[in-house]
C-alpha cells in the first residue's frame, strides 16, 4: 500500500477507536438526530428533548472523539465535517444492527401479532392493499398495520418501515441487507369515464407535469397520437377523479382500471405497445423471519398474484 492509503488508515483509527469504547449508543442518537435534521431544534423535537441538552450532548461527543463533527453553513444548518460524516455513517451501521437484533429478539417464537410497517405509493396503497386488509386483519386479528402511503422510498436499513412496495427494480446500490422480489407486473390500459366511451380518440390525452416525466406512462404519454390536454397532474389518484369528471383519456394499471366502476377501459388496437410497470417488495434480512413479517409478505405476494 502506497504512504497516502497508510496515512489515511491511521488517520482514521483514533475516531473509529473513539466511537467503539468512547461513546455510548446514546452519545450516537443525537449525532444521528443532528445529521438528520440538521439543527439544535429540529434533533430536539425528534428526541423529545430541548435544544440546550442536544448542544450539551453534541460538544460532549466531540470532546470524547477529539474532533468537531458539524459546522454551520451559511444557511445556518448544520452540516458535518469530514469527521462527522465518517461518525455519521459508523453510528447508522450500529443503528441497524441494534434494530435487527431488537427485532429478532421481539418476535421469533411469537404468534403473528404486533406492528408492521408497509411503504407504497399511493395508489397501490389506495387501490389494491386497502382494499384487501379486511382479509388479512380478519385472519389475525392481534395485528397491527401501518401503511404509509408516499412517493419517497423509505430507508429500510434505519427502520423507517419494515417492507416497502415499490415500483421497478431496486437499485444494487441496496446492498446485501435488503431482500427483494418482484411480486407482479402491472399492465397499463387507457380509460376514460364511462360515460363517454363512445368519443374514443376525441377526448384528450392528460399528462403528467415535469416532475414525473421520467416514468414508463409518462414517456409513452408525450409520444402518443391525438390531442394533448392542458392539464398535467403528479399523482394518480389526481388522474382517477380527473378522468371522471370527463377531463381526459388516463393511462392506469389495468388491475385498478378495471376495478373503478366510473371509468371504462379503451381499445388500445391502433396504439403503440402500452407500457408496464414491475412491483417489488423489499423487506431487511434480520426482519423476514418473523411471524409477523412473513404473515404480511405472504399476503403482499398473494394479492399482487
Amino acid at each position: 500500500m502506497d504512504r497516502s492509503g497508510t496515512d489515511w488508515q491511521q488517520a482514521m483509527l483514533p475516531c473509529h477507536t473513539a466511537i467503539m469504547q468512547g461513546p455510548d449508543w446514546d452519545d450516537l442518537r443525537y449525532l444521528l438526530a443532528l445529521a438528520r435534521r440538521g439543527s439544535f431544534a429540529g434533533a430536539a423535537r425528534d428526541l423529545r428533548l430541548d435544544a440546550t441538552t442536544v448542544s450539551r450532548r453534541l460538544r460532549a461527543l466531540e470532546h470524547a472523539l477529539s474532533v468537531r463533527l458539524f459546522i454551520r453553513g451559511a444557511d445556518g444548518a448544520l452540516a458535518p465535517t469530514a469527521a462527522g460524516t465518517l461518525a455519521i455513517r459508523r453510528a447508522e451501521a450500529i443503528e441497524a444492527e441494534i434494530g435487527g437484533l431488537r427485532a429478532a429478539v421481539e418476535g421469533v417464537d411469537t404468534p403473528v401479532q404486533g406492528s408492521v410497517r408497509v411503504t407504497t405509493v399511493p395508489i397501490l396503497a389506495n387501490r389494491i392493499l386497502i382494499p384487501a386488509l379486511p382479509d388479512l386483519i380478519g385472519k389475525y386479528p392481534t395485528l397491527r398495520i401501518e401503511i404509509a402511503a408516499d412517493f419517497r422510498d423509505y430507508n429500510l436499513v434505519r427502520r423507517e418501515a419494515d417492507i416497502a412496495v415499490r415500483f421497478a427494480r431496486p437499485d444494487a446500490r441496496l446492498g446485501s441487507r435488503i431482500l427483494a422480489r418482484r411480486i407482479a407486473v402491472l399492465d397499463y390500459s387507457p380509460y376514460c369515464a364511462a360515460e363517454m366511451r363512445g368519443q374514443g380518440t376525441a377526448i384528450p390525452w392528460l399528462g403528467y407535469d415535469d416532475n414525473f416525466k421520467d416514468l414508463p406512462q409518462a414517456e409513452w404519454l408525450r409520444h402518443a397520437k391525438g390531442r394533448k390536454s392542458a392539464l398535467c397532474l403528479n399523482d394518480a389518484e389526481s388522474f382517477i377523479h380527473a378522468a371522471v369528471t370527463g377531463l381526459g383519456r388516463i393511462l392506469l394499471p389495468r388491475r385498478i382500471g378495471d376495478a373503478e366502476p366510473r371509468l371504462k377501459r379503451l381499445r388500445a388496437d391502433e396504439l403503440p405497445p402500452l407500457p408496464t410497470r414491475e412491483v417489488w417488495l423489499l423487506t431487511h434480512r434480520d426482519l423476514r423471519p418473523l411471524p409477523r413479517i412473513r404473515a404480511v409478505v405472504d399476503w403482499l405476494g398473494a394479492i399482487f398474484r
